[in-house]
């Protein structure tokens, strides 16, 4: 598993390994950190390796003899992250995955995933608040709205012609904004849930600021229903790329009510109408995978925010 050190890599490793598998997880440990799998190390079923996989003798190196290849690892972060940097993240990110579909097919894996992002929808079909949930094959025409969602996509292209091309079948799906204990919670490259929640803690001593007005909309699914609907998408062989995500559409308003509740202040929010704020609204169309995994999300948005919140709470403490 690449990107293993990662919020939603160390999440499937921990899930992998509690199943009784043997995992080799693989991080730069650019983005990863060595929290989240620090609780991994003493088991004996788990091994890990800090590799450059934009080094495609590494990537080599990891597959062979290996029955399954998650490939999770990536150059990403929030929207502070991904509007600001192009070039890198696309330089870097597709450096790693052409080198993992070049060393599956170099080693005959039958069984490889890939994690796209709901960033490859075009962004005209995001352009309203009360966004129509977007299905698979809304992809096209292809416009995604940042270099991160380019890359993503021309992945997914490059894993249909390795198939069309050698026959190599690789499983792939589409985040729609994952959160949970172990994201990211820094300004650098936190997302809105993770962020927020670090706002709420430290108020007031941090002001809790909504980047743009508050009214665009977002859908958020918790990590654990995450994990579970990556392994089912590892287990089918249907082909197409599928959504693994939530269908609940909430303005950034609500999502920060919703947190606010949970920290028990009386927190004033202000808004900064200057910082990035993505797409206007996105939400996942769940129709398709419902009907090929037979998987849709269990825990709410409250309680996932609940538990967050509790872990992050956690963390910060001096």
């Amino acid at each position: 598993m690449t990107g293993a050190a990662g919020f939603i890599g160390s999440h499937l490793a921990r899930r992998l390994l509690n199943d009784g598998n043997r995992v080799l997880g693989v991080d730069s440990m650019l983005s990863g950190k060595w929290r989240n799998v620090g609780d991994l190390m003493d088991n004996p079923n788990f091994q890990f390796k800090k590799l450059d996989l934009r080094n495609p003798d590494h990537f080599y190196s990891i597959v062979r003899g290996q029955d399954l290849v998650f490939h999770l690892a990536a150059n990403m972060g929030g929207i502070g992250w991904i509007s600001s940097i192009g070039a890198d993240i696309m330089r870097d990110n597709l450096t790693m995955n052409i080198n993992f579909l070049e060393a599956c097919r170099a080693a005959g894996v039958s069984y490889a995933l890939y994690s796209s992002s709901a960033c490859v929808y075009p962004a005209d079909k995001q352009e309203a608040p009360d966004v129509v949930p977007l299905k698979e094959s809304d992809v096209t025409p292809a416009d995604p709205d940042q270099f991160y969602g380019w890359e993503k996509l021309a992945t997914e292209k490059m894993c249909e012609a390795y198939y069309k091309d050698y026959g190599m079948k690789v499983r792939v799906l589409r985040y729609h904004n994952i959160f949970g204990p172990f994201a990211d919670w820094t300004d650098e490259k936190g997302k809105a849930i993770g962020s927020l929640i670090r706002k709420a803690i430290r108020y007031p001593d941090e002001p809790f600021v909504i980047w743009g007005d508050g009214k665009q909309t977002r859908s958020f699914c918790y990590i654990d229903d995450a994990i579970e609907g990556t392994i089912k998408r590892m287990e089918s062989d249907y082909l197409e790329p599928l959504n693994i995500g939530s269908d609940r559409l909430v303005t950034i308003d609500e999502l920060a009510e919703i947190i606010i509740r949970e920290s028990g202040k009386d927190i004033k929010v202000k808004y900064d109408l200057i910082k990035p704020q993505g797409v206007r609204g996105r939400n996942a169309d769940l129709t398709l995978t419902k009907e090929i995994l037979g998987w849709e999300p269990k825990v709410s948005l409250e309680e996932g925010i609940k538990r967050t919140y509790q872990w992050l709470s956690r963390e910060l403490q001096p």
